[in-house]
């Protein structure tokens, strides 16, 4: 009857071993990846602005910001980033009113501090009026957007 006991003992110490083991493993590698996505988010690159206008300066930045604009101007968005990454893909997707595709382009950027992207549309034979909005998108997730009227 004892020996009995004493297997009935080990094998429940075995299996709770066992069974605190991959807890063990879980706790560890969570640890690791809340400290590795928290030194990565610091550092990585992020949008901190959309801006829309009709024209560039030569630093890139909008030399005439503005949300209304008229059918023949060119439209620019301005998309102020900061943190450092190669090759991170910012998309900007121009929509009309019910989000009617009007544009897409993407630029490939590798950046390190504070940087500006630029993007523009243009219709030499005028914008249709209306509400307009241009998405920006980091690596496919969206970053910021800006609403503009044509009048």
């Amino acid at each position: 009857m004892l020996r009995y006991d004493l297997t009935r003992i080990a094998r429940a110490g075995l299996l709770a071993g066992v069974l605190a083991l991959p807890a063990c493993g879980k706790k560890d590698s969570a640890n690791t990846a809340e400290t590795g996505s928290a030194a990565t988010s610091t550092n990585a690159v992020r949008v901190t602005a959309v801006n829309v206008g009709r024209g560039l300066g030569a630093d890139k930045r909008l030399s005439d910001q503005t949300q209304q604009f008229r059918p023949t101007d060119v439209i620019y968005a301005v998309v102020e980033t900061q943190g450092s990454g190669q090759n991170a893909d910012l998309q900007a997707r121009w929509t009309y009113e019910d989000g009617q595709l009007v544009d897409e382009a993407s630029r490939s950027i590798s950046a390190n501090g504070n940087d500006v992207t630029e993007f523009h549309i243009s219709k030499p034979s005028g914008w249709p009026k209306g509400k307009y909005k241009v998405e920006v998108l980091l690596n496919g997730s969206s970053a910021g957007s800006k609403d503009f009227t044509v009048k």
